[in-house]
């Protein structure tokens, strides 16, 4: 049973909205872009642990803090008798490893080895489940989900899942018989609540960007385009065709809006500007007090 599902990172988010409003480097483009893949990966994992039979919890994108350490879970898995605390890479291409280094082998250029970080979360986690007076045992690997990913000099001992291994590591969850009680319940329960909603490091990988240097206006959700016509209650792309509610439209931009500029307060004339003259006023007046709760004096109203 899922209970929580995967969110898009925060940091792609930012991304995301910052590719189509402004011309990122080359740099920033290559981080941009393997946050997409590391995303995607996770999404394709994803897919697979919801055909997992018999009775177990699944936990997505755990945030926690043990002792002012801070740790990342990509997805955790309580059965039974064991928890799976599981890293996803979507590596692709050709790599090594030598010494515990992962190395590219057409570049050679040497990447962190995720199974290091793997082993610091585990670590951490041990620790968290002792203060919570639980003692599950807990197994731990790093799974390569992408088939285009190959691993060389592999030592056998590591906790390592190839993509050639995937569906056997499911089809062994699958085997193993697995009933859940209130306690385990109740653990996965604690764990969300020891969630960590606002994540104390800043993202190095940002680019600056200021208000009055990004495009103005609203475009596709799908391929971006400011190329849009209203047609009835919806906004239509004149590049590919597709269709969004003009509401929907609406409280997208303002997701943006909110996201790139916490400081600013959400007003019908802040979100007027942001998303350009191709509807009125009315209209984002009208969305932002069905939607949100207004705040301040008539003069001077906001929405939270």
């Amino acid at each position: 049973m899922l209970i929580r599902k995967r969110p898009v990172p925060e940091e792609l988010l930012f991304f995301r909205f910052l590719n189509t409003l402004m011309e990122l480097s080359e740099k920033q483009k290559h981080y941009y872009s393997n946050l997409e893949k590391g995303y995607t990966g996770e999404v394709k994992f994803d897919l697979l642990a919801e055909q997992l039979k018999e009775e177990r919890l699944i936990i997505n994108d755990l945030f926690l803090e043990v002792n002012n350490s801070y740790f990342q879970i990509d997805t955790l898995i309580i059965s039974q008798g064991m928890i799976h605390l599981l890293e996803v890479k979507n590596y692709q291409g050709d790599w090594y490893l030598e010494a515990d280094k992962l190395y590219t082998v057409n570049t050679g250029r040497e990447y962190k080895n995720p199974v290091d970080q793997l082993k610091r979360s585990t670590a951490l986690f041990r620790q968290l489940l002792q203060t919570l007076k639980q003692n599950y045992p807990v197994d731990a690997s790093v799974i390569f989900i992408n088939p285009e990913f190959n691993l060389y000099q592999a030592p056998m001992d590591q906790p390592i899942i190839l993509p050639t291994q995937v569906n056997r590591f499911f089809n062994d969850l699958n085997n193993t018989p697995s009933k859940l009680n209130d306690g385990h319940r109740k653990l996965a329960q604690n764990l969300l609540s020891l969630h960590q909603t606002e994540n104390p490091f800043t993202f190095t990988g940002l680019p600056d960007y200021h208000y009055d240097q990004l495009l103005k206006g609203m475009y596709c959700e799908t391929c971006t385009s400011i190329l849009l016509f209203v047609k009835n209650s919806s906004l239509v792309c004149g590049k590919c065709g597709g269709h969004e509610k003009i509401e929907q439209a609406i409280l997208r931009s303002v997701k943006e809006f909110k996201l790139l500029f916490p400081q600013r307060k959400i007003t019908t004339q802040s979100i007027y500007e942001w998303c350009g003259a191709a509807l009125s006023r009315k209209t984002f007046c009208r969305v932002l007090k069905k939607n949100f709760t207004a705040a301040g004096s008539t003069s001077d109203t906001y929405y939270e």
